[in-house]
């Protein structure tokens, strides 16, 4: 009687657990069609008219039109990424909070600071990487140098005095690799964000500053500065006359990258619905045409294989912050 009882109850147990999974498969089916059901928030570590802002408009503009839903930019700059990216890291994981993803909020940060507010590895559902890049070295027209030769002898006869503005993880891992490798010492100058970098570097305020092509493309081409070399391995087919730094100074290569995460915790229907849009918007033909525009390569990464690049990223970057004896904050 007891061993049928007990059985009994087994069997009453197992029916609840199996009816709740199809409860919950069910439930979180419906929550993904019906998402997004009101306006998304994708929080910006970083100003209006920097890469990272400027890719995810693009991308978002599409997504908003395939779902039906605006996708509203709230750009939250400082600290290298990290004001924003902690703000993302509080927010309800509903789906309805999302931040841009970076090199330099999810990898190399966690090697530039001793200590972060957030974990990335735990308070972050990767969604999708969009795209990879390199950064641009710009000086103003008036600095003596012609070339990035000149250059890298200027920085030397300066003794450190030769100023680098810079924003990211990418811009201070790019200087610090031309003080390893090129031997070449710059000076530092912090900044919110790109754009005012460069916008002092037009001004003469600062020297140089490792620029990325959206905010320092069309400036070039117009002669407002000068661009000396690019940190990718290869030359980009954007400004093809302008040489890879690598081909001066051997093993110098910093490329960076822009993605989509969530909170940790937004239910998987919605980071898969999340992807199905992002990989839509990547698809599309005048989407890409915009961000290749701007020398992004279009490179999409799933949530899997994107979690994935983002662990392996952190190794990566790790060596370089090492590499270029750039001392944590």
């Amino acid at each position: 009687m007891a061993a049928t009882k007990s059985s009994t109850m087994r069997g009453s147990t197992a029916a609840a657990v199996a009816l709740l999974a199809v409860f919950g498969a069910t439930a979180g089916s419906v929550q993904a069609q019906s998402y997004p059901s009101r306006p998304v928030r994708v929080i910006v570590p970083f100003p209006p008219g920097s890469a990272p802002d400027q890719i995810m408009r693009f991308v978002t503009q599409h997504m908003a039109q395939t779902s039906g839903q605006p996708f509203i930019m709230d750009n939250r700059p400082g600290a290298n990424g990290n004001i924003g990216v902690e703000v993302a890291a509080r927010a309800t994981p509903d789906g309805y909070t999302l931040v841009s993803a970076n090199n330099t909020t999810f990898a190399g940060n966690v090697s530039l600071y001793k200590k972060l507010p957030f974990d990335i590895q735990k308070d972050f559902t990767p969604v999708a990487r969009f795209i990879t890049t390199g950064l641009l070295l710009v000086v103003r027209n008036e600095l003596p140098a012609k070339d990035l030769r000149e250059f890298i002898a200027f920085a030397k006869s300066r003794q450190g005095k030769l100023t680098a503005g810079q924003a990211s993880a990418g811009m201070r891992v790019s200087i610090g690799m031309m003080r390893s490798l090129a031997g070449a010492e710059l000076l530092e100058v912090s900044y919110k964000g790109t754009p005012q970098a460069v916008t002092d570097v037009i001004g003469g305020q600062i020297d140089s500053t490792f620029s990325d092509f959206a905010a320092g493309l069309q400036l070039v081409r117009a002669g407002k500065m000068r661009a000396l070399g690019v940190t990718t391995a290869k030359r980009s087919p954007t400004l093809p006359d302008v040489p890879a730094i690598g081909e001066v100074v051997p093993g110098y290569d910093v490329t960076v990258w822009a993605g989509l995460a969530a909170p940790a915790g937004v239910p998987k229907p919605i980071i898969d619905q999340l992807w199905m849009l992002s990989s839509k918007a990547l698809a599309d033909e005048g989407v890409r045409k915009s961000l290749n525009a701007l020398n992004f390569s279009v490179e999409p990464l799933n949530p899997v294989e994107f979690s994935a690049y983002v662990r392996s990223e952190t190794q990566r970057w790790a060596k370089m912050v090492k590499d270029a004896a750039i001392e944590p904050e």
